[in-house]
This record gives C-alpha cells, sequence and structure tokens, in this order.
C-alpha cells in the first residue's frame, strides 16, 4: 500500500470530462489538471467573437475579496466598454458563476481575476505557474497548450528545442481547466507545464484566468 502511495507521488494524471464536476478532480493528490469540456452557450460564444470583432484592447485585473464562499463576486465595471454590446450581461453573469465555483471548491476568499484580449503569445514557452492553482478558460479564438506528465525534462523548460512538438495538447475554446501550480501543497516539482498558444496572422483571444489568492 504505501509503495502504490509512493508510485503516485511519483507522477501526476490528468482528467477530462464534459460536466463541471470533473472540476473536482483537481482536489485528488495525483492529478494537476482538471478539464471541463464545455460547450459555450450560444449568446456567450456569440458577444466573445463580436468583442473581438470590434479589434479593441481589453486587458483588465481585479482581486476579489469574498466574505465567505457562497458570496456573489463583484464585478461592476468589468469591461464595462463592452456593456452596449448583445449578451454583455449573460457573459458577466457566466464570469460571475466561475467566480463562485472556482471559490465554492477551494474555499477561496481572495481571487485575483484577469480578463484579456490577446493577439500573441502572453506566455509562449512551455513553463510551470507558481500559484496553487489557477483556473484558465478560453471565450473566444485558440486555447492553451499544456503536456503529459513525463513528456518533456521539467529542467529544459522554457528551452525552445526541447519542446515535444508531436506530444502537445490544447484545450478547445470554452473549456474550463483547473490547473495546479508549484504552490500546491504537495504538488511541488509537479505543476502542469503548459503555455500560451501564437494565434494566426490577424486572430486574437478572448481569456479569462482566474488565481487563488487566499
Amino acid at each position: 500500500m504505501l509503495a502504490l502511495k509512493l508510485m503516485q507521488n511519483r507522477t501526476r494524471h490528468q482528467h477530462q470530462g464534459p460536466t463541471p464536476e470533473t472540476l473536482t478532480k483537481i482536489l485528488q493528490d495525483d492529478t494537476n489538471l482538471a478539464v471541463w469540456q464545455r460547450q459555450l452557450p450560444l449568446h456567450i460564444s456569440d458577444f466573445a467573437q463580436l468583442l473581438l470583432s470590434l479589434n479593441e484592447p481589453l486587458a483588465e485585473s481585479l482581486c476579489l475579496e469574498l466574505a465567505n464562499e457562497d458570496a456573489e463576486a463583484d464585478l461592476t465595471g468589468l469591461a464595462s466598454g463592452f456593456r452596449d454590446l448583445e449578451g454583455y450581461e449573460g457573459f458577466i453573469a457566466d464570469l460571475k458563476w466561475l467566480v463562485s465555483a472556482f471559490a465554492c471548491l477551494l474555499g477561496a476568499k481572495r481571487i485575483g481575476l484577469r480578463l484579456r484580449v490577446l493577439d500573441k503569445a502572453m506566455c509562449p514557452r512551455f513553463h510551470v505557474d507558481h500559484v496553487p492553482v489557477r483556473l484558465i478558460t478560453t471565450y473566444a479564438g485558440v486555447g492553451s497548450q499544456w503536456l503529459k506528465e513525463g513528456t518533456m525534462d521539467r529542467q529544459q523548460l522554457g528551452q525552445a528545442n526541447a519542446e515535444p512538438q508531436a506530444q502537445i495538447q490544447q484545450l478547445n475554446s470554452g473549456d474550463v481547466a483547473l490547473l495546479k501550480g508549484e504552490k500546491w501543497h504537495g504538488n511541488e516539482g509537479f505543476g502542469l507545464i503548459h503555455r500560451s498558444p501564437q494565434p494566426a496572422a490577424g486572430e486574437r483571444r478572448l481569456i479569462l484566468t482566474l488565481d487563488w489568492l487566499g
């Protein structure tokens, strides 16, 4: 039994599934990625595509302080420059739901939210995050890329010639992913290896990230 536990501690697994319950697997000791492979509601995907079509910049950050895990996040003013677009209220409601689910799952009281439009790879080389856990979802555009455990030598992270091009995994637009980082207790040395994709010329991404700050 002890040998089995030690063996599990030497590797990490990734889980993907069609329901939000898949996200709870991130709480397992031997898991460093949980992905809810969701189909975005049409009114939200249409809003995201419309926002990108305006070719306007968007880079907003919030530090959300929640009185308890059942408290609703105050997103007043977020992406307010686009509030006249059809679907804005539904989009914000979706953000609130994700924040609530994130807080409830982790017991988080402080959450860092970033909403951005990107026209290039923010982190183009494979790396790990030095946070406990991060939620990433792409509302429009190409999804983030990641590697299964053991695919790349962690000593060579950041080196382009060491990247295993044939074994790169990619999230779909709409997927909600929880990525364990190096600061999750017991996950040291096993942060999920991932990177931002390079959008094709003229293409952009609308991406949300949530960080567990406390």
